[in-house]
């Protein structure tokens, strides 16, 4: 197995902390809530939002990223995996 290096690519990146910081960012779909019903407390649906990718949609939490990639596509990412992966850009 070979290992490769991420190339060096500058992105755009916004946190998300409440309703308005991005407008990519949405109520989660009537047809998600129904599906995740029963684990909504658990990961404080309520506060949470959605936002649609190229891989259909992912939930957005408060503190999450929203990153816009090199093709312009839009992908939410955890605070953590954020702060390992970018740095700022002067």
């Amino acid at each position: 197995m070979a290992k490769y290096r991420k190339k060096p690519v500058v992105v755009e990146a916004v946190q998300w902390n409440k309703d308005g910081n991005h407008p990519d960012v949405v109520e989660i779909p009537l047809s998600v809530l129904e599906t995740i019903k029963d684990r909504s407390t658990a990961i404080g649906i309520n506060e949470c939002r959605w936002i649609g990718t190229l891989e259909g949609g992912h939930i957005v939490s408060p503190g999450d990223w929203i990153i816009t990639g090199v093709a312009g596509e839009k992908y939410p990412c955890k605070p953590d995996i954020f702060e390992k992966t970018y740095e700022p850009v002067d």
